[in-house]
């Protein structure tokens, strides 16, 4: 797992980035987050760099990075950190991720299909034109995401949370919604055809899909 280093900069609670050392093959502890860095594009390219050659990503600590037209797909992520980081047009199908976070981030116009993501974190992140169809995505955290005009079709979300989430045009459409956690969440245009939405965890008050953005709430257990 990455390391739980604060950066040095005074004032600053972001978590210290990973340096590439100057072969350029292995992750080293620094002082200071990206932003406080003394060579933030610097850093930020080589961090890519690393990313780019190398199929097995581990204990990168990337806090805050911008990543834009990149095609990551089937590389394997294990204990890696991308709060805060911005994702723009990234090409990541198949890819595998393990103990990861991408709290607070944004994700625009990216692809996850046929992706491995377990015991991972997106929660407070924003997902706008994100697919991950046909995705495992088991034991995730997407509390309080904003999801618009996304995807999970065909995507395996076993006991994955999406307490709070804001749920805009996104289509669940035969999902395994398997104590998958809606507590609280509100929707507006999202299909659960054909996904078992009877064995997920709706409402703790009662049992039932939960309503649209607006409503009151009431059973939504047989949306099309």
């Amino acid at each position: 797992m990455y390391l739980f280093h604060k950066c040095e900069y005074p004032g600053c609670t972001s978590f210290a980035i990973s340096r590439v050392n100057q072969e350029k093959d292995t992750l080293e502890d620094s002082t200071f987050c990206l932003k406080h860095c003394p060579s933030p594009e610097e850093e930020s390219a080589s961090i890519i760099q690393y990313i780019m050659s190398h199929d097995k990503i581990i204990n990168l600590n990337a806090d805050g990075i911008a990543l834009d037209n990149l095609d990551i797909g089937n590389k394997k992520f294990y204990g890696c950190n991308f709060q805060h980081s911005s994702f723009n047009n990234i090409q990541s199908n198949m890819l595998r991720a393990r103990m990861c976070m991408f709290d607070f981030s944004t994700f625009s116009d990216c692809s996850f299909t046929q992706s491995n993501i377990q015991f991972s974190s997106f929660s407070g992140s924003k997902l706008v034109h994100a697919t991950f169809t046909g995705s495992d995505l088991i034991h995730n955290n997407f509390n309080g995401i904003t999801s618009y005009q996304s995807s999970f079709d065909d995507s395996d979300l076993y006991n994955s949370r999406f307490i709070k989430a804001i749920l805009i045009n996104t289509s669940m459409i035969n999902c395994n919604l398997k104590k998958a956690a809606f507590y609280e969440a509100a929707r507006e245009g999202v299909s659960f055809k054909l996904s078992n939405t009877r064995e997920a965890l709706i409402d703790r008050r009662k049992g039932g899909m939960i309503g649209e953005i607006g409503s009151n709430f009431d059973d939504a257990g047989d949306e099309q």
